[in-house]
């Protein structure tokens, strides 16, 4: 490869017949693996007319680069390729070869139906079941129908309880969290619940004081900061070790989130949560 060729700052256009978000999600992810560039999105959501795209293909030839889309209509998919091939334009399907392996494999042809994955179906509701859910049973606000959850995450303060617990509901899991305070006993009546796994969420103390004290700053003054045990470190490699102790006492699997994206940590709950429901018999193998 010719290295005094590569492109730093380029135009990236996203054309999608739907809301978008499932190829921002994936162009994203792709441009991640290259270094030291610097991609600029024109994103276009919710393109389904020919009128719509014509203004679209106008502005790919201003700002020319690279063009992803997710649409299903056949016929604009058709000028869209065309147009781009003659200004030459890579122009890429990103879902086509995932849809045409599915196919291939079911028997059956793709329905065809721009935005299918947004309908208002069950599964819509079941989200938004999940992160009315979430919200409630936030930061150990309630443990009364706790039970009904999928996932209980439990940990001391700043372990993303409460975003991964979101990011969770997104997806259409009931998740719930507890936090562990010093000096506040632990409901340990939850525990006979069976339906929920329970999951302990840990973090280096080093980092936990540093998340903590980037928190207060925003909060109060530097002065303070002195003489708070919420910051000092001897007391929170305390609350960690008695986290791990209570941890263990239930045999509960444990995720060190030091460094971990939410993302990150979501994807072993959702690996957990499903090992758990064929353990208790609600995913028959």
């Amino acid at each position: 490869m010719n290295h005094n060729n590569v492109k730093k700052e380029f135009f990236v256009h996203l054309v999608s017949d739907a809301t978008g978000s499932t190829l921002q999600g994936l162009a994203r992810a792709c441009l991640a693996q290259f270094e030291n560039i610097n991609p600029i999105e024109r994103f276009w959501p919710l393109v389904r007319t020919e009128k719509q795209l014509s203004r679209i293909i106008d502005d790919i030839k201003i700002h020319q680069g690279p063009v992803l889309f997710t649409m299903v209509d056949a016929n604009l998919r058709k000028i869209l390729k065309r147009e781009c091939r003659k200004i030459d334009i890579p122009c890429m399907p990103v879902l086509d070869p995932l849809i045409k392996g599915m196919s291939a494999y079911l028997g059956i042809t793709a329905k065809g139906i721009p935005g299918l994955q947004h309908e208002l179906n069950e599964a819509y509701f079941e989200r938004i079941d999940a992160v009315d859910f979430a919200l409630s049973f936030d930061d150990g606000q309630s443990t009364e129908g706790i039970e009904e959850a999928d996932v209980v995450l439990v940990g001391v303060s700043r372990t993303s309880k409460t975003p991964t617990c979101v990011y969770l509901a997104r997806r259409g899991i009931k998740a719930a969290n507890i936090p562990l305070v010093p000096n506040v006993e632990f409901p340990h009546h939850v525990v006979k619940y069976k339906h929920p796994i329970f999951i302990g969420l840990t973090e280096t103390p080093q980092r936990l004081a540093q998340l903590r004290t980037n928190r207060i700053k925003n909060e109060i003054n530097d002065i303070h900061l002195k003489g708070n045990e919420y910051l000092e470190i001897e007391k929170i490699e305390e609350e960690v070790k008695k986290a791990r102790k209570l941890f263990s006492k239930y045999d509960w699997p444990v995720i060190d989130v030091t460094r971990r994206s939410v993302e990150e940590t979501a994807a072993e709950i959702m690996v957990l949560i499903q090992r758990h429901k064929e353990e208790i018999g609600e995913i028959i193998l």
